[in-house]
């Protein structure tokens, strides 16, 4: 731990971080184009491909996507639940900032793993549920 006492907490934060930006690739993958065509945005959802082909590699290559994802997830969860009851200085400010960036990183985490269910949901379970 460092004098400052940041280290444990800022480290989960950047994990939390990490772990937000991996479950962004799984909403562009599924879930944006999932929701284009849904609403009737088809003519959108092709623009985009044009302009941005990678999401056609990225909803081809789903299955690696949320695997990679799920593990960053999954690192990124143990070290929130590790950093939980880290002690923060004994200074005021800075045990005031070491207790801000917990509350953070506790709230990015909780918004990646709402991100990663739902690309999840429009990857796998709603094409099957249109299968049935």
């Amino acid at each position: 731990m460092s004098p400052n006492g940041l280290t444990q907490s800022r480290g989960g934060y950047w994990a939390s971080v990490a772990s937000l930006f991996a479950t962004s690739s799984t909403l562009v993958c599924c879930a944006i184009p999932a929701l284009l065509v849904a609403l009737g945005a088809g003519a959108t959802l092709s623009s985009l491909v044009s302009v941005f082909p990678q999401v056609v590699w990225l909803s081809e290559h789903k299955t690696g996507l949320f695997v990679s994802a799920g593990a960053m997830m999954l690192a990124s969860g143990c070290l929130q639940w590790r950093n939980r009851s880290a002690p923060c200085p004994t200074d005021p400010h800075l045990r005031d900032a070491c207790l801000k960036t917990r509350k953070t990183s506790s709230r990015v985490y909780a918004v990646s793993v709402l991100i990663y269910v739902l690309g999840g949901w429009f990857a796998f379970v709603q094409p099957w549920l249109s299968d049935v």
